[in-house]
């Protein structure tokens, strides 16, 4: 597909999408009666249940939601009632999820897998520890963000105790964990000036709808022979633990249709590891990272993959390839990649990240919103630009960003609007093309900025495993 094409889709992203207004309402609707909880539900409350109880209204939910609003609306949902509650709002969000991801499908020509991933395989499940992460889930319910405190917040650190040397378990246990020290650094809930009400109502949903049995599971696994061609990588970054993601385009030695796939490494890390410091922590766990920085293909043998497309990366099945460009790969390959199904209780806009390929666009800066506010202008139509979320250890900058004449990105729906994720521009220094990369310093740099962020982050890595040594032998 030549540049100029794939630079003409973004109108159509901007089109209305029916009945995707009154979803969202819903939804929100719904999130609203958490912020008070359901121990003594008031008459807005019961509006808010049975907004939701209509919205999936004439779908296999109808009944048991309808059920679960009216008792939510008295005061007596049990736990099957807020279960019902929960699939109701993910279903609604799932909708939202498959109607976006069919309009960037349209939008940009690009097949995707029509039917979602398969579930996992049924495993025996530890039930009673299930039951009292779902019974806690339900008391945050009844309370509601209101009326949290540290009592009721510390009653699931015995539950994730119990879950995390369980594999299967992990999941929910991390999910909990982090949910439970957010909640916990905003107690009282009835001091809070603002509630993030759509972040913890996808949080407590997801929770509770993972405490089914089986919902938790790995999905099954198959592998893959073939030719890996990076696109780039998106880094994630919290202060205690990173993540680095690959995106890229697999081309199965068989000969059969590319398909676009992931490879992700997480590491803990120390909030004094920033910058081009964070790969220090990342290369062990991924080969590729190297691969991408040096702008090379990979040769998988056998490499396990999941049914979304998630490659569970192990070196003993890669080696390094020949020089595989990105922007080649994205103007050649990617165009007739086949997106990856996703897994049900992953249909979510907020995890919509498709690879895209823009190029001949124009570019708008915002006055007075400072260098990061850009917008692409592509075949007459605006694409918001998400700078924000480059991270700074990279040579990506939005000040190239702003001078580029391609990008390679990913593609993002948020508040409302589809806006793109650079992973790499194409940009003209001294009259030459040159390709910058969100990951450019993954496998080592010699960049000035680069090289001083690596040798802080050694010196801090190196004086914390002192003092762990030191506690240790205390």
């Amino acid at each position: 597909m030549p540049g100029a094409h794939a630079a003409e889709p973004a109108g159509p992203l901007a089109a209305p999408l029916a009945g995707l207004d009154e979803a969202l309402s819903a939804v929100d609707a719904f999130d609203r009666v958490l912020v008070a909880g359901l121990l003594r539900p008031r008459p807005d409350q019961a509006a808010g249940l049975t907004e939701l109880a209509d919205a999936v209204a004439g779908t296999p939910l109808a009944g048991r939601v309808a059920e679960a609003a009216e008792k939510g609306a008295a005061g007596a949902a049990d736990e099957g009632h807020f279960l019902a509650l929960a699939a109701a709002r993910a279903a609604l969000l799932g909708s939202v999820h498959d109607a976006l991801l069919t309009r960037v499908a349209e939008t940009h020509g690009r097949p995707h897998a029509d039917e979602t991933a398969p579930a996992p395989d049924e495993r025996p499940h530890p039930a009673n520890v299930l039951a009292a992460a779902r019974a806690w889930l339900v008391d945050l319910a009844r309370a509601g963000w209101q009326g949290i405190d540290h009592e009721l917040i510390s009653g699931v650190a015995q539950v994730i105790s119990a879950m995390l040397p369980d594999p299967c378990l992990r999941r929910l246990a991390t999910l909990l964990d982090g949910f439970a020290a957010e909640l916990a650094a905003s107690c009282p809930g009835a001091a809070l000036d603002r509630v993030p009400e759509r972040r913890w109502a996808d949080l407590w949903s997801r929770a509770l709808l993972l405490t089914v049995p089986g919902a938790a599971d790995v999905p099954g696994t198959h592998t893959v022979t073939g030719r890996l061609l990076p696109l780039g990588i998106d880094v994630q970054e919290h202060a205690t633990a990173v993540q680095a993601q690959v995106h890229a385009v697999f081309e199965p030695a068989d000969g059969t249709a590319p398909r676009l796939v992931r490879a992700a490494a997480s590491a803990p890390k120390p909030d004094t590891v920033v910058g081009a410091g964070l790969w220090q922590l990342l290369r062990p766990h991924l080969s590729l990272l190297a691969a991408v920085s040096e702008g090379r293909s990979m040769e998988l043998s056998a490499m396990p993959v999941t049914a979304e497309g998630d490659l569970l990366w192990s070196d003993e099945h890669a080696r390094p390839g020949e020089p595989a460009d990105a922007f080649a790969t994205a103007r050649v390959a990617l165009p007739t990649a086949t997106e990856a199904a996703t897994a049900p209780l992953d249909r979510h806009p907020a995890r919509l990240a498709v690879p895209v390929f823009l190029e001949g666009y124009g570019i708008e800066k915002t006055d007075g919103a400072g260098d990061d506010a850009l917008t692409f202008t592509v075949a007459g139509h605006p694409l918001a630009v998400d700078t924000d979320r480059m991270p700074t250890a990279g040579p990506l900058t939005p000040a190239a960003v702003a001078a580029s004449g391609a990008c390679i990105g990913l593609l993002r729906w948020d508040a409302g609007n589809f806006r793109v994720q650079p992973l790499a521009v194409e940009t003209t220094v001294r009259k030459k093309t040159v390709a910058l990369h969100a990951g450019g310093w993954a496998g080592g740099t010699a960049d000035k900025a680069g090289t001083k962020a690596e040798k802080a982050a050694t010196d801090a890595v190196a004086a914390l495993r002192e003092r762990a040594g030191r506690l240790l032998r205390k």
